[in-house]
């Protein structure tokens, strides 16, 4: 074949075996010259293209790792997986089917990478949508393919520090490879064409610099070959010989150096070692990435301005993202220990105590969460020794009109900022979540209901600071902290009117503590919350007259909608407390009034913040219902539902029975209890009725014994073992309430039997009706005489006789219509009976076909109507 056709020769294309592979310039252009250049021709076998491919995408996936770039990682991990399915043939030949340790390393790195990442819950949230989803599914696809490497990892995992097989791998395919040059030197000697290469191959320095240029020697066969020849040899000398996949090869080795070098002097974290890229530090959650600073200088003077220069320094780092708040309650500490061993002074001991309970407050991320026990028990210790060194020092003022640059610590008098008060409010708020979360019906409540003496002891002590150096305005938010833990606490000496000498009974000091709330206050929400305060605590002691007028006097029932949610509970439970004073004092109406707009709603346990009920209809959102939730009042506070809906229905019974005997026939009855009504009429309508069950089902069942003037079934129902056990015992006084209930049952059912029966007697004996219902002769004539007095009863009394005369009445204008129409309809059947006997053929034919002729029989003109019209006056004239 001609050398002007020349594009290589058959032995060279013979020579490579099927397991390698020859790289060549494209297209090179030939020209014929003595001073030809040689091209190296790179001849790899397949193994070493495979693990290349591998180690290319395993460097790739190492660089999404350190940006935790979930979504790239995925990717480059499902490309991992291809490529390695079309090494396994090489796999399989050269490695006896076992995986290339480089290769187990990056499935370990990325499993370990996936593992922290999803054990670190806050890091994943703050994750964005795409990387989140991301991360779940390489988490499920690489814990499904590590189950074919398992025994392979274990192994790994045992030697993690042992080199892998790729640097040996990469030494023999270097000597091969130059070997293989050797050879192409000696069997291609062409020039290299203009066009370069896309990917050049790697070239030895004295070997480069003999290809850049060409020869000058003046044998050339024509100036344009020179000019050929010198274009192509200027543009290659300015080429870069080395690639960039060498740069990578020599850095990896490098770094695989170092990293062993450091392995073995244990410099760097198990972790470290399969990161790639400079030297990694491990940093621990929520911690800031800065060196703990160090407190002061070996040789400094350490005095009170250096003390709080290094407070503000710690101060500073509050509210950042990533600042230990435990460090900083550690470095506070310290540098408490470091002022009160140079004897530096109450004062800045005072000042780092305010510090510290704002790191602990700090402490909590979530203003919904309750806070930790034991950091609240180091904040009630910190308030405690406050409030100490505050009463101790009677010319140290803490306050927050005080600015730092007024500051004293040195000399008397001592200005600190701060507010003691508002330390004590968040702590107390601490302490009703800290209930709130317990149990309540386990032993851990009890123990933690066991710190409201120190709460309260705590309280009573800043209330003697804030009475020593706070405004009134302080004053009285200190004593409504104090009014909130006393008010609901029963006081047996306030019932007794005993109390020790010199202590004074709980409604006396609630009595000062609300007139100094109420002549000093200058807003209306904590006058508002101590009178109600106020009215609970006289209602719980049975005061039930001075409980009302207070409650008149303010006009609370009027304003109370425009006020906070908190104080709208605390009027809700106000008033329910009410009602069981006026229900025990045995004023039925008043009690009935006090309980029937919380109870008609169906809603008492939402409006008391006792509990959360299902939403049907209208669902709640999340917020919503966080937000109820910590309205919800601790349940040593609750008042008990079912003891209310009790004294609810009973009083009901009280006040309807009596009067729906009264006005039986009455159009214009109203209903007084709703609820009562239809409960009762429910009951009325089942056609079978039980022994009653519910505390509800005892109510209606007292109510139509009453109804039929069975006053001892009445009270059977009221008064048992089971309903004792449920609610009578729960009151104040259980057997006085029980003798009140008894009266009043068997006074309304006498009353009840008069409406009823008093049409079928001509008089009646007040004796026997005293024995029938076992009341006193006294009682009896007074409610006959005032049902007498407000014509609830037409009779008169006769004295003599001790009997009352009934009197005969006129019917009322329901009974004469009802009357009146019972006339009427009697006269209408005796009619259609005559007009049947007369026309019986007429609706004796068939049903059917004379309904047919009916319709046939109606004319247009309307002849037939008239037909019948003129038949229906002749029968209404025989019958006149």
């Amino acid at each position: 074949m001609s050398r002007f056709f020349a594009t290589g020769t058959d032995s060279e294309s013979e020579s490579s075996s099927e397991e390698e592979q020859v790289v060549r310039a494209p297209a090179p252009v030939y020209t014929f010259s003595d001073d030809e250049e040689e091209t190296k021709r790179v001849v790899r076998s397949m193994k070493e293209k495979r693990y290349e491919e591998l180690e290319g995408i395993i460097h790739s996936i190492r660089n999404h790792r350190k940006i935790k770039d979930f979504s790239s990682a995925l990717a480059s991990f499902e490309e991992l997986q291809r490529a390695y399915t079309r090494a396994a043939p090489v796999v399989q030949k050269e490695e006896n089917g076992i995986a290339p340790r480089f290769f187990i390393r990056a499935l370990v790195e990325l499993d370990d990478l996936v593992a922290g990442a999803w054990a670190d819950r806050d890091a994943r949230k703050a994750l964005s949508k795409g990387n989140s989803k991301a991360l779940t599914s390489l988490r499920q696809k690489l814990r499904k393919y590590e189950k074919d490497f398992d025994a392979e990892i274990t192994k790994f995992r045992e030697n993690p520090d042992l080199p892998d097989d790729d640097e040996e791998r990469k030494d023999t395919s270097s000597s091969d490879e130059s070997d293989d040059e050797d050879k192409v030197k000696e069997k291609v000697r062409v020039r290299r064409s203009p066009e370069p290469p896309r990917r050049p191959p790697p070239q030895d320095d004295e070997s480069s610099d003999s290809m850049d240029w060409g020869s000058s020697s003046s044998d050339s066969s024509s100036s344009s070959d020179d000019e050929a020849r010198g274009a192509a040899t200027l543009r290659e000398r300015f080429l870069k010989k080395t690639t960039e996949r060498d740069d990578d090869e020599e850095g990896d080795k490098r770094r695989a150096r170092r990293e062993r070098r450091e392995r073995g002097a244990g410099k760097i974290s198990k972790r470290d070692q399969t990161d790639d890229g400079g030297e990694w530090e491990t940093v621990r959650k929520g911690a800031a990435t800065s060196d703990k600073p160090k407190m002061f200088a070996k040789d400094s003077d350490i005095d009170a301005a250096l003390v709080v220069k290094k407070l503000g320094e710690i101060s500073a780092a509050r509210g950042r993202k990533r600042t230990d708040r435990r460090a900083q309650l550690e470095l506070l500490h310290e540098l408490r220990t470091v002022a009160q061993q140079h004897n530096l002074g109450d004062a800045l001991q005072l000042k780092l105590r305010a510090a510290t309970v704002a790191a602990l407050f700090d402490y909590n991320p979530k203003v919904s969460d309750a806070m930790k026990p034991e950091y609240w028990s180091r904040l009630v210790e910190n308030v405690d020794h406050m409030v100490t060194l505050l009463l101790a020092h009677e010319d140290m003022q803490l306050s927050e009109t005080i600015t730092e640059e007024n500051e004293e610590f040195v000399t008397a008098p001592f200005r600190v900022r701060g507010c003691v008060l508002t330390a004590l409010e968040r702590l107390d708020d601490e302490f009703t979540k800290l209930l709130k979360e317990c149990d309540p019906h386990s032993n851990e409540y009890v123990e933690r209901l066991k710190d409201e003496v120190r709460v309260s002891a705590l309280i009573d002590r800043v209330c003697q600071v804030v009475e020593r150096d706070g405004s009134p305005q302080e004053v009285c938010r200190a004593y409504l902290r104090k009014i909130d833990h006393l008010y609901y606490k029963f006081d047996p000496r306030a019932v007794k009117k005993e109390s020790p000498p010199g202590e004074e009974s709980t409604v006396k000091k609630m009595e000062r503590l609300c007139k100094y709330i109420y002549a000093h206050d200058e807003s209306d929400r904590l006058r508002t919350r101590a009178i109600l305060s106020h009215i609970y605590h006289h209602a719980l002691h049975d005061n039930w007259f001075q409980a009302r007028d207070l409650l008149l006097m303010s006009h609370l029932q009027e304003t109370v909608q425009h006020s906070d949610p908190s104080t709208q509970i605390l009027y809700n439970r106000t008033m329910a407390n009410l009602g069981l004073c006026a229900f025990r004092r045995g004023n039925v109406k008043e009690a009935h009034g006090c309980l029937a707009e919380l109870m008609m709603t169906g809603k008492p346990k939402e409006l008391l913040a006792q509990g959360l009920l299902p939403q049907r209809q209208h669902e709640r959102s999340k917020e919503q219902e966080k937000i109820e939730k910590q309205r919800q009042m601790p349940f040593h506070m609750h008042i008990n539902l079912e003891l209310l809906e009790c004294v609810y229905l009973v009083s009901a019974m009280l006040i309807e029975i009596p009067y729906m005997a009264a006005h039986e026939f009455d159009a214009r009855r109203r209903m007084i209890s709703k609820t009562f009504y239809q409960n009762l009429r429910a009951s009325e309508r089942q056609a079978l009725v039980g022994p009653p069950e519910s505390m509800r089902e005892h109510a209606v069942a007292a109510a139509r014994a009453m109804r039929r003037g069975d006053w001892r079934a009445c009270l059977n129902f009221i008064v048992n073992e089971k309903m004792n056990a449920k609610v009578w015992d729960l009151m104040v006084g259980a057997d006085n309430v029980r003798a009140m209930l008894g009266r009043l049952i068997r006074e309304e059912s006498l009353r009840t039997y008069l409406f009823t029966y008093a049409h079928v007697y001509a008089s009646l004996s007040l004796r026997s009706l005293a024995d029938m219902f076992e009341l006193p002769r006294q009682r009896v004539h007074s409610l006959v005489s005032k049902m007498i007095i407000n014509e609830e009863l037409l009779a008169s009394l006769d004295d003599p006789s001790e009997c009352a005369i009934l009197h005969r009445s006129e019917p009322t204008r329901m009974q004469a219509l009802a009357l009146q129409l019972a006339d009427k309809v009697g006269n209408l059947v005796d009619s259609n009976e005559r007009i049947f006997e007369k026309q019986g053929s007429f609706f004796q034919r068939g049903g059917a076909g004379r309904g047919e002729g009916r319709q046939r029989e109606r004319p247009r003109d309307g002849w037939g109507r008239r037909q019948r019209n003129r038949r229906r006056d002749d029968e209404r004239g025989h019958d006149d």
